[in-house]
């Protein structure tokens, strides 16, 4: 019961702080807009996304993009879903980390189910090859799951 709750406040705070600020862009970013927060290392925008990671799928028709951009999706986020609550064997690194992927991907399946699209408002260009494509807090919550598998599976290695 203990690790259930646990599971679920890491997918569930992640689905919030995804959606607050989500909420937030929409009703104070001017959509298309671009305001510095750091300079131009660090910009804000108001950016809606009908593709997946960096608008890939966009261009797909609408059957092939509810194929993959939303029941394929779901798919699999239920069967993560079932494997994170059923395998009691994960490492703490390992569990966090899965749990913040399926918060992550739900928040922007739940937009595209509710909008059509993913709100994406975060930037960060350090010129070269430190410069990312738009995105928004489910996105880092799923890249900093796959840091923690990766640190998990690093762990389990050493020991």
């Amino acid at each position: 019961m203990k690790r259930s709750l646990f599971i679920s406040f890491i997918i569930i705070f992640n689905i919030v702080i995804d959606q607050v600020s989500k909420i937030w862009t929409r009703a104070y970013v001017v959509p298309g807009s671009k305001s510095e927060i750091i300079g131009d290392y660090f910009t804000l925008h108001n950016v809606e996304n009908s593709g997946a990671f960096l608008g890939m799928g966009s261009d797909l028709s609408p059957t092939m993009r509810a194929i993959f951009l939303l029941i394929v999706p779901v798919a699999v986020m239920a069967y993560v879903l079932f494997l994170v609550f059923r395998n009691k064997d994960l490492d703490t690194f390992s569990l966090i980390g899965f749990c913040c992927i399926l918060g992550g991907g739900m928040a922007n399946i739940y937009d595209r189910f509710m909008y059509g699209s993913v709100t994406d408002m975060f930037h960060i260009d350090f010129g070269g090859v430190f410069r990312t494509g738009i995105f928004n807090v489910a996105d880092m919550s799923v890249m900093v799951g796959l840091g923690l598998l990766i640190l998990g599976n690093f762990k389990k290695k050493e020991a």
